[in-house]
């Protein structure tokens, strides 16, 4: 489709929102759906749900597909911000509140308010989303507002229609003095939300207190217009354009709330109270808008201890947005910035993003009191892996154990800036992950909110996360020389296996060169469990461990295989490793090798490249470090 057909296309689609009728048509066609007269709550949460996602699962909170493109590891701030919206569609108290995001900087919060903003104003364009006001409404009002008090009750017995507000002042005025009270000849029309064109949408930023003046909230008069119409209580003398006029049926964002004067939170007091504008001149005005605002912990911090703020404390729902504690999820914000991006003729060399990740994620967790857990092996827990000691189950009682987890530590900003920096050096065709540490390295310097105390932890944060690079690289080459790895993985895995059960079960295994019963294979078993750790004392545990999840994915209907247990999974790479480890090591640090060697090296450099995304200068790089790191 070319550039003309496009714009004819979307002018079709600019003219179906083009709708216009009285309010007699319009009381029919909320008749046929009364859904269309929702309220903002409603309508936003219906937005959300449409989209779909995937339930929570073993205390896992659920995913939303609205969501899933651009944020990543803040399920449960997600989730709790579509609980209050579930709760205020229903009409129940909730809806009353201001929504307060908390957390650090680049944790996601404005994010979350664009998604909503973006999100109504493209729903807001779809049949399901579908919105109408009162025309020439400087606030675009619902036109059922015009329905006379006493008459609702019975609309809402007879045909299922629930009516909340009063008309603003300056459509009472055009009903009693152009329409004559004829309220079904009141003129209505579709509208679509835009925050560009202040429909539906407002944003208010806090600036000096002494030059900001309340109208940029509530709207203020028009001079100008006085002589015309002689008095300034007249709602034609007024311009209902403050932030809050125009977000009425949709969405305000209170940027950095807390740092407004209490002038303008008084005002945020009577509309999360009354769901009311007060103004100089008028009475209160109505309106339905959600209010979201966001704020840092230091804010919300003076905010809580000031006993004159109780009132508004208490119309408050906040939720905690802290950072992203998970490496897989952690790398996905990575990958959508770098796409959003003109660079294309740098390579990124594989784990480059995920050893930045690891560095990020431990700066932001806290040191656990129980013994034997790292901060290593919390990240690992925390992304889903099973570590020596500790399983899934057991994340619930390290969360409780660490309530700020998250709060602090490095932020995704500071990862993307330092990456970036390294990709436009010139010169540079590809980065790796010891380039990106450096890069993180480097930046700490010029990191001016860090103390020194920070900085060392920091820079022994870097050193941990190298050192875990150390084995992700070790095994990177592992994979590559051995030729068939899957298949010396999966031959490996059933001979232990058949000798565990056998163990378990105390019965023989069949030897499958003479065919005969012998004892399980003790040597084999323990070949394999010493590579990650397994005492003597503790074998025997671990062997029925993995008998027990066998069982337990037969019946599910899964197959379980080497991947299937991530310590097994470790220790069968570890062991084909070690099995490995002379020939790799006389292979990559020979400085002059021979024919066979370098159709080695040139064999593990094409298959990193062609199945594990390396391109010929990472995988050799790779090759390098392995082959030091072996030979230390």
């Amino acid at each position: 489709m070319g550039l003309m057909e496009r714009l004819a296309e979307h002018r079709a689609q600019e003219d179906n929102l083009r709708w216009e009728g009285t309010f007699e048509e319009y009381f029919e066609l909320v008749r046929q759906d009364p859904q269309i007269a929702r309220l903002s709550h409603g309508r936003i949460f219906d937005m959300i749900m449409k989209e779909g996602g995937t339930p929570g699962t073993d205390g896992q909170p659920p995913k939303y597909n609205f969501f899933a493109d651009d944020l990543f590891g803040l399920e449960k701030p997600l989730q709790q911000i579509v609980e209050y919206f579930s709760s205020a569609a229903q009409r129940l108290e909730v809806r009353k509140r201001i929504l307060l995001l908390m957390g650090p900087v680049g944790g996601g919060k404005s994010t979350i308010v664009s998604l909503l903003k973006h999100g109504l104003e493209r729903h807001t364009r779809t049949q399901e989303g579908a919105v109408y006001a009162i025309k020439d409404c400087p606030m675009h009002e619902e036109p059922l507002h015009l329905i006379p008090e006493p008459l609702r009750l019975d609309i809402e017995k007879e045909y299922g229609i629930y009516i909340e507000g009063d008309l603003c002042p300056a459509c009472r005025h055009a009903v009693e003095n152009r329409y004559d009270n004829r309220i079904e000849k009141v003129p209505v029309k579709r509208i679509a939300f835009s925050e560009k064109h202040r429909m539906g949408i407002g944003t208010f930023t806090p600036s000096d207190p002494k030059s900001q003046d309340i109208s940029e909230l509530v709207g203020g008069i028009d001079f100008s217009t006085i002589g015309e119409v002689g008095s300034e209580s007249d709602p034609r003398a007024y311009r209902f354009d403050g932030e809050l006029n125009i977000a009425n049926r949709g969405l305000m964002e209170f940027i950095e709330m807390l740092k407004c004067d209490e002038k303008f939170l008084y005002v945020l007091l009577t509309l999360s109270q009354e769901q009311n504008i007060k103004t100089g001149r008028f009475s209160m005005i109505y309106a339905d808008e959600v209010v979201i605002s966001h704020t840092n912990e230091s804010e919300y911090a003076s905010f809580v201890g000031n006993r004159k703020s109780e009132a508004l404390q208490d119309r408050i729902i906040l939720i905690k947005v802290s950072y992203n504690l998970k490496v897989s999820e952690e790398v996905k914000i990575y990958e959508k910035l770098l796409k959003q991006s003109a660079l294309r003729n740098v390579h990124i060399a594989p784990h480059t993003l995920k050893v930045a990740s690891i560095f990020a994620v431990l700066s932001r967790l806290e040191a656990s009191q129980k013994a034997g857990m790292s901060l290593m092996k919390k990240l690992k827990l925390y992304d889903g892996e099973d570590v020596e000691g500790f399983k899934q189950k057991d994340i619930k009682e390290l969360q409780d154990e660490a309530m700020r987890e998250g709060m602090g530590g490095i932020s995704p900003r500071y990862v993307i800036n330092r990456l970036s920096n390294a990709l436009i050096k010139e010169g540079i065709t590809c980065i790796n992950p010891l380039m990106a540490l450096r890069a993180l390295r480097d930046g700490l310097d010029q990191h001016t909110s860090i103390s020194r105390s920070e900085h060392e932890h920091l820079l022994n944060l870097i050193d941990e996360s190298r050192r875990e690079y150390d084995e992700i690289s070790k095994v990177e080459v592992q994979k590559a020389f051995v030729y068939s790895f899957e298949e010396s993985a999966r031959t490996l895995f059933n001979n232990y296996l058949d000798n565990v059960e056998a163990f378990c079960n105390s019965t023989k295994v069949k030897d499958p060169l003479t065919d005969e019963e012998v004892e399980p294979d003790e040597k084999l078993m323990r070949s394999l469990e010493e590579q990650i750790g397994i005492t003597d004392n503790a074998k025997k545990t671990f062997r029925e461990e993995i008998l027990i999840r066998i069982s337990a994915m037969a019946r599910r209907g899964q197959s379980f295989d080497y991947t299937s247990h991530e310590r097994l999974k470790e220790a069968i790479e570890r062991k084909l490793f070690a099995d490995l480890r002379d020939i790799v090591k006389i292979t990559t640090s020979t400085k002059t090798p021979d024919a066979d060697q370098l159709k080695k090296i040139n064999d593990v450099v094409n298959r990193l490249a062609s199945e594990h995304g390396y391109c010929h200068v990472c995988a050799n790089e790779l090759l390098r470090y392995v082959g030091t790191l072996l030979n230390r």
